[in-house]
C-alpha cells in the first residue's frame, strides 16, 4: 500500500498549485481521444476474448444514449446523432474491427470504420447484413437485470435488431454484462498516471475551500462554502457531477444547518467530486475550526481521525484480487470490529461515472452487503471510491459521538491498493 499524505501534497493549501495541470479543450481532447484509441487496439480484444464474445453490437439514440456508447465516443462527440450504431467483431489475429453505422461525424470516423454510407438502405438492414458476413458465433447486447452499466439497450432498439436479425443469430444474442463492465472499469497505465494528478487538483480546492481564505468564522456558512467549492470547479475549467456539500458537526449540538455560521470549534466535513479528462473523483475530507488560542485539533478529534485511517488501512488489506464486493466489505467488517472500531463501509467503483462499473463495497444502509452489484469480483487496474465511516465518542466534547467520514479515490493495481494523490491524515485547520 503507497500512499503519502494530502498535507504532503498540498501543504500551503491552494489549488493555484496545481492548475497548471488542467489544459485547453482542445487539448484534452486530443488526450481522451488518444486514450480511447490505445483502449480499442489494446484493452477491448482482452475483455472480449475474456467475455467469450465474437461480437458487440452498441445502439442509441440522441438523447437516449447507452452509458457505455458514452465511453466509445471521440471527445467532440456528446451524443448519439439521430442513431448511432457500433459494432466491435474480434477477428481471428484477435484484433478488434471497429466500425460504425450512423450519419457522418468526422471524429468518429477517426476511431472506427464507416460501413453505412448509402442511407437509402435502412441501418438495420445494413446492420444485419454485416453480422452475416462476419457470422459471429456469440453476440454480446447490453442488456442486464443487476448491472445499469450493462443495461442501456433501449427496448425500441432491441426490438428493432431482433426483427432484423436472421432467426439463427437471434439465439447467438448473449448479455454483455462482463464485457460491459470489465470496459468501463478498466484503467490503462496512462490514464492512472494521470489519475493521481486529477485528485491532487481535487485536494487543492479542499484544501482552499477549508482554510482562512475562504472560511470566516462567525460569517460564513457551509452552503457558502458548497457553492465557493462549485463556483472554484468551475472557474477551474473542470466538471462537477454532482453538488459539493459542506456540513458542520457541533459541541452540545446534534445537528446544524447548512445555512448556520460556521463558528469556532466546529467540524467541517466536505464532499467533493470533480470530473477531468473524462476521469471522476470523489473526495470527503474534515477541518476544524480552531477557537481562539488553540493551534491543534483536541486529542480526541485527532485520535478519531487515526480511528478513521486505521479502517482505510483495513479496507486496502482487504482488497483482493478476485474476491467479490460482499467478501470484501464482509472481510473489512469483521477485521475493524475485531480492532475495536465502529465501522460503516460503502465503497463503489469510479471511473468514467462517479459510482462506476465494478464490485460495490457495501451501501450506507446496507452493511450485509449487496446482492448482485455486490456479488462481481475485484480485477486489477480498476479504481474505487474508498468511502466510510467511524464513529467515536470525544472526551473533549463530554463523550459526544462524532462521525468521521473520509472519501478517497484509489487504484488497485498489481494486487495492490494505491491512495491516488494521497488522503487526509491530518485535519485541515481554519483560523
Amino acid at each position: 500500500m503507497r500512499e503519502v499524505t494530502v498535507k504532503e501534497q498540498v501543504s500551503l493549501g491552494n489549488v493555484s498549485h496545481f492548475a497548471n495541470k488542467i489544459i485547453p479543450l482542445r487539448s484534452r481532447a486530443k488526450v481522451q481521444n488518444k486514450w480511447l484509441k490505445f483502449r480499442l487496439k489494446n484493452v477491448l480484444p482482452m475483455l472480449m476474448k475474456r467475455a467469450k464474445l465474437d461480437m458487440w453490437i452498441i445502439t442509441a439514440r440522441e438523447y437516449n444514449e447507452d452509458p457505455v456508447m458514452m465511453s466509445l465516443l471521440p471527445a467532440e462527440q456528446f451524443s448519439a446523432r439521430r442513431r448511432t450504431i457500433l459494432v466491435f467483431y474480434l477477428q481471428k489475429d484477435d484484433s478488434v474491427e471497429c466500425l460504425t453505422l450512423s450519419r457522418p461525424v468526422p471524429a468518429l470516423e477517426q476511431l472506427y470504420k464507416a460501413v453505412w454510407t448509402d442511407d437509402s438502405i435502412d441501418q438495420y438492414v445494413r446492420l444485419a447484413e454485416i453480422i452475416t458476413e462476419r457470422d459471429p458465433k456469440t453476440i454480446g447486447i447490453n442488456v442486464n437485470h443487476d448491472f445499469s452499466f450493462g443495461d442501456g439497450l433501449a427496448h425500441g432498439e432491441y426490438i428493432n435488431l431482433v426483427e432484423s436479425l436472421p432467426d439463427k443469430y437471434l439465439e447467438r444474442l448473449k448479455c454483455s454484462i462482463e464485457l460491459c463492465i470489465g470496459w468501463l472499469e478498466y484503467r490503462t497505465e496512462q490514464e492512472i498516471m494521470a489519475y493521481s494528478g486529477i485528485n491532487e487538483i481535487a485536494h487543492g480546492i479542499i484544501a482552499e475551500a477549508f482554510s482562512s481564505r475562504v472560511v470566516l468564522p462567525s460569517v460564513t456558512t457551509a452552503l457558502d462554502v458548497a457553492w465557493w467549492i462549485r463556483q472554484k470547479i468551475c472557474d477551474l475549467g473542470l466538471e462537477t457531477w454532482f453538488m459539493p456539500s459542506v456540513s458542520i458537526q457541533r459541541q452540545g449540538t446534534k445537528s446544524v444547518a447548512k445555512d448556520e455560521v460556521i463558528l469556532a470549534g466546529d467540524i467541517l466535513h466536505c464532499d467533493v467530486g470533480i470530473k477531468y479528462l473524462g476521469l471522476c473523483t470523489d473526495t470527503q475530507q474534515h477541518a476544524y475550526v480552531l477557537k481562539l488560542g488553540e493551534t491543534d485539533a483536541p486529542e480526541g478529534l485527532k485520535q478519531a481521525l487515526a480511528c478513521a485511517n486505521l479502517l482505510q488501512d483495513i479496507h486496502a488489506k482487504e482488497m483482493i484480487l478476485g474476491k467479490t464486493g460482499n467478501q470484501i466489505l464482509q472481510n473489512i467488517r469483521k477485521n475493524a470490529i475485531q480492532a475495536g472500531l465502529e465501522p460503516c463501509v460503502y465503497s463503489h467503483p469510479i471511473g468514467y461515472h462517479g459510482h462506476g462499473a465494478g464490485p460495490t463495497i457495501g451501501l450506507y444502509d446496507h452493511q450485509e452487503g449487496v446482492l448482485g452489484r455486490g456479488d462481481y469480483p475485484l480485477n486489477n487496474n480498476t479504481a474505487y471510491a474508498m468511502e466510510l465511516n467511524i464513529k467515536k465518542d470525544i472526551i473533549e466534547w463530554n463523550n459526544q459521538k462524532v462521525m468521521i467520514a473520509l472519501e478517497q479515490t484509489i487504484i488497485y493495481t498489481n494486487n495492490e491498493v494505491h491512495f491516488l494523490g494521497g488522503r487526509q491524515k491530518e485535519w485541515h485547520f481554519i483560523r
